[in-house]
This record gives C-alpha cells, structure tokens and sequence, in this order.
C-alpha cells in the first residue's frame, strides 16, 4: 500500500490542505482509534468535525450525521468506517468540495482510491494521522 500513502502526500494534507477535518465514523467512544485520532488532530491546530449517525458532539465539536449535513466547507475527510462503505464516503468527500480523503488504517478501496485522485483530490489510504503525525514530525 506504500504507493497509496507516500511521505509527502500525507505531510501535504496535514500542512496544507487546510484545518478542517470531518472525521467519518467518529463517536464520543474513547476505546475507539478515531477518538484518539481525533484528540491529535486537536493538538496540532485541526478542527475536528464528528460524523456518525448518533451526530454526537464529541472533543467539544458538534456532530453531523453525513458529509451533506455539515453547513460549512471540510478541507479533509478523515475515513473510520469499514472498507466495503468507504468508497461512498470518498465520492460525498468530492461532492462536497474536500480538498483530501484520509483512509484510516486497513480502509481500502482501490477503486476509490482512483475515483478521487481522478477528481483531483489528495488521498492516502491504508494509515493514520495519529500514527504518521509523530513520525512525520508534525507534532
């Protein structure tokens, strides 16, 4: 999956493609990696926008229960969900105007993957920002 998730677009997307994040999948469930994902972000200046179908307002954010339903501009859409719907999330990521789509860890979708580049999007798949953040030196 290294060529879905190269050093430099993952550091774009946190540096650059703006400070907005809708979280997919995002609960106020602290077992959860989105929760803690979505804690890092926070740290480093992002805010976060909770979507999931209980549209919980989670970290102090209030929640939404799709992509459409934000009534402001997403820069990044980061992806908890399952592999098998994240390919839907991407194309509501392009639909709504994101700049970048976030797979998190053992999300993919090839096809996906593709669909959003092709529609001029940054996309990474198959990592996390809590993981890559650190690694990356980004905070």
């Amino acid at each position: 999956m290294a060529l879905y998730s190269d050093d430099a677009t993952m550091t774009e997307i946190l540096t650059k493609a703006g400070d907005v994040w809708a979280v997919v999948g995002l609960s106020n469930n602290p077992d959860r990696a989105a929760y803690r994902v979505a804690e890092k972000l926070q740290r480093i200046g992002k805010r976060i926008v909770p979507v999931h179908p209980k549209s919980e307002t989670v970290h102090g954010e209030q929640g939404y229960r799709s992509l459409t339903d934000i009534p402001f501009p997403v820069d990044v859409v980061d992806v908890f969900v399952n592999s098998a719907l994240a390919g839907e999330i991407a194309d509501q990521a392009v639909a709504v105007g994101a700049k970048a789509v976030w797979f998190q860890l053992d999300v993919i979708d090839e096809s996906a993957y593709q669909r959003t580049r092709e529609s001029g999007l940054l996309m990474v798949m198959d990592r996390s920002p809590g993981r890559e953040i650190p690694r990356l030196g980004l905070g």
